[in-house]
């Protein structure tokens, strides 16, 4: 079963062109790119003759391939000449996409006596006193290292730390837009989870906060745990809670829209790698009424042999029918599918077989576990990870905010009980009054978020520590460890 993809922003090209001068010579070429399945979105003249008018006609493709099959139609027109093809995404890239500008002016003797030597020496002298005080004079105040060995790429999977540098880009300059905060990549020449923490404990000083990024479970689970052991500064993996947040967010107002209480739903998880995980963690600390894991080896149920530490307490703390059939069989019924796994996994039929008043977030990128379209005839609600769909689920409404509260709280640790109200922050901005089935969760532009989110979880931190728990239960999961059953997570960026 495939997904015919739509035209998208990410494959935008910009033809230069050379036709001839004659009334209906810019409609032959916008009709031919709309024939072609494209969308134009931009087109400007770019000079001119008695003969000839030179344009720049930008528009939207599907992939590489249809992009392909726009030029060769346009180039196949009687008085066109095809110049010059630019992919729009790769000229943004070129150089990369942020840099470091000094806070300072440095215009004079006297700025740069303060900032330099002499007067520099002061303030070290200061910190070497008082560590802590690290946090109010240098760059620790604002800035987190984003930091990758490459391994688990968006759906790309290990394709090495040099290749994952323009998502790790990409996230700094998402951290700067949306939450003010400096961010780095710090991208690894290794796989070893005794390098990588190393190299991070070591790098720690520079930094008010670690994001760790695209590294691949098991390991992503190992890392994160040691390094929150061995820290003082707060440990976020985003592909986990980032991903887990939204989805939170998400599905509280989507349970909102249908009526009912997550107590009382059964929710199914495609895909029990990293996100899976911290989805399902947090799904079962705000008490969900049952979970059913699913992926490559099937239904995570009780006896299922050979299940590696993580699915083993998955398998003894959801499912609590033992289901152990398939992917088609475990949605019949079920109240909520969540997809973090593959494209294609359900069609139309199986989403109209769930319960009534469904909701379906299917959330593998570019492909989702199920077609959109599909599910909206069946499903009350429904959400993907694309930006050209409803309901974005996407984790900059979460990660900029969350590191703008801790920073600012100097937070030395990230905690469960930010997460929730982190979740809970995302959902209100919508407000109840607001939400519909297409609208669950705010848009990433939406400038009132990550302030929301920030001063949510600059409570939490500062809140008292909760006492323990007097039995164990939901509100105490253990940290675990996975197997890369699933693919990377799709939303993280």
């Amino acid at each position: 079963m495939a997904t015919t993809r739509l035209p998208s922003a990410g494959f935008s090209i910009t033809i230069r062109i050379g036709v001839t001068a004659d009334a209906s010579a810019i409609g032959r070429l916008t009709t031919c790119v709309g024939e072609a399945g494209a969308i134009v979105t931009a087109l400007d003249v770019v000079d001119s003759d008695p003969t000839t008018v030179i344009v720049d006609l930008t528009c939207d493709t599907a992939d590489s391939g249809h992009a392909d099959q726009v030029v060769a139609a346009l180039s196949a027109l009687d008085g066109v000449d095809v110049r010059k093809v630019s992919d729009r995404t790769f000229l943004l890239h070129l150089g990369g996409k942020i840099e470091v500008a000094p806070k300072v002016a440095l215009r004079t003797r006297d700025e740069l006596s303060r900032a330099y030597t002499p007067g520099v020496a002061r303030v070290c002298l200061a910190i070497a006193e008082n560590p802590a005080d690290a946090r109010r004079l240098t760059i620790k105040r604002n800035t987190v290292a984003v930091v990758t060995d490459g391994t688990a790429v968006l759906g790309l999977g290990n394709i090495g730390p040099a290749a994952a540098l323009p998502v790790m880009e990409g996230k700094a300059a998402l951290f700067k837009r949306f939450g003010g905060v400096d961010a780095w990549p710090v991208v690894l020449d290794t796989t070893d989870p005794d390098e990588i923490v190393s190299i991070v404990r070591a790098i720690a000083p520079g930094y008010g906060g670690i994001n760790l990024e695209d590294i691949a479970a098991p390991r992503c689970f190992e890392i994160e745990a040691r390094l929150r052991e061995q820290l003082d500064i707060p440990v976020f993996h985003d592909d986990q809670h980032g991903t887990a947040i939204c989805v939170l967010a998400a599905l509280t107002n989507a349970l909102r829209v249908v009526g009912k209480q997550l107590a009382d739903v059964r929710v199914v998880v495609s895909g029990a790698g990293a996100a899976g995980t911290a989805i399902m963690k947090l799904l079962l600390r705000q008490g969900v009424g049952d979970i059913i894991a699913y992926d490559r080896q099937g239904a995570l149920h009780r006896g299922l042999p050979d299940l590696n530490p993580a699915w083993q307490w998955l398998a003894e703390n959801t499912n609590k029918d033992n289901y152990s059939g398939d992917l088609a069989g475990a949605v019949r019924g079920a109240d909520v599918f969540i997809g973090v796994s593959a494209p294609n996994l359900l069609t139309g039929d199986d989403i109209a077989a769930m319960a009534k008043d469904s909701i379906v977030f299917a959330l593998a990128n570019p492909d989702p576990e199920v077609d959109p379209r599909e599910a909206r005839k069946h499903a009350a609600v429904v959400a993907t990870g694309r930006s050209d769909q409803p309901n974005q689920i996407n984790n900059v409404l979460a990660f900029p905010g969350v590191f703008r509260g801790m920073l600012d709280a100097h937070a030395e640790e990230f905690t469960e009980e930010m997460a929730i109200a982190a979740a809970q922050a995302i959902a209100d901005v919508v407000g109840e009054d607001k939400i519909n089935p297409t609208v669950i969760v705010p848009s990433v532009f939406d400038s009132r978020v990550a302030p929301a989110v920030a001063a949510a979880v600059r409570a939490a931190a500062q809140a008292p520590a909760p006492p323990p728990a007097a039995d164990p239960g939901p509100a105490d999961l253990p940290e675990i460890a996975a197997e890369n059953a699933a693919p990377a997570n799709p939303l993280s960026n």
